[in-house]
């Protein structure tokens, strides 16, 4: 029983090859290690630079727009990809197949993916135009945003892609690979990625390399929610008498 079950994870295999095999089998694991270990040293060894680096006080004409609007949207599809790939197709066949799952995944991600995509292009223009918010801006931060910029664009294009199968299978399979990524199953995870169109492994992959260099850049700042803000008490502020 179980020679049979390695045989056949591995007659899977050979309908991928090695780059497919490392960036959807391997490279995620190693991203993960990447971004816990690095993560916690950097917090550890380097907490002045865990910070966003808002350059909005040297440059705040349509700041507000163009991060808002960015940050609604990518809550947004972050909510929409964490719920739709990470939850079984048992959990929701009951209520909702696949091919409405699909449909509304393709609507709601398109919503916010151009939500997203105004405010990050704004956020772009400012970021390499302006020349004061240029000059003091780090390589990082030029670079994460970039990325971000060619992620949400993949993300946008696989919509188009997923017209072609309005049945639910990619998602399914996709989302497969992602569960069973999460629940240390590389064999039956790669088993998913066989006849994906390169659209989804691209985005797929640079979605792994951000989660690589997440600990070395501002997006840090996402997990220092200041819950603590909630209980605490209130500030005491009095206006200053001049004599």
């Amino acid at each position: 029983m179980i020679s049979t079950a390695i045989t056949t994870s591995f007659d899977n295999l050979a309908h991928l090859n090695w780059l497919q095999v490392f960036v959807f089998g391997i490279y995620p694991y190693l991203a993960l290690a990447v971004c816990l270990i690095g993560t916690w040293a950097r917090f550890d060894l380097s907490q002045y630079s865990w910070k966003t680096g808002s350059s909005q006080m040297l440059n705040d004409k349509g700041m507000r727009i163009a991060s808002n609007m960015f940050h609604i949207g990518i809550i947004g599809i972050l909510c929409g990809h964490l719920v739709g790939m990470l939850t079984p197709h048992a959990v929701y066949e009951h209520f909702i197949s696949s091919s409405q799952k699909q449909l509304l995944a393709m609507v709601a991600g398109g919503v916010m993916g151009v939500v997203c995509w105004i405010g990050l292009a704004m956020l772009l223009v400012r970021r390499f135009t302006d020349p004061r918010v240029s000059h003091t801006s780090s390589f990082a931060d030029k670079l994460v945003l970039v990325i971000l910029f060619i992620q949400l664009n993949l993300g946008l294009g696989t919509i188009f892609a997923s017209t072609k199968h309005m049945d639910g299978s990619v998602m399914v399979a996709l989302s497969s690979w992602a569960q069973n990524i999460t629940v240390f199953r590389p064999m039956q995870a790669l088993a998913n990625m066989q006849d994906i169109s390169l659209i989804y492994q691209l985005h797929i992959a640079l979605g792994i390399t951000i989660i690589l260099i997440f600990p070395f850049t501002r997006l840090v700042h996402i997990i220092s929610a200041p819950i603590w803000y909630l209980g605490r008490n209130y500030q005491i502020v009095r206006q200053k008498i001049s004599q």
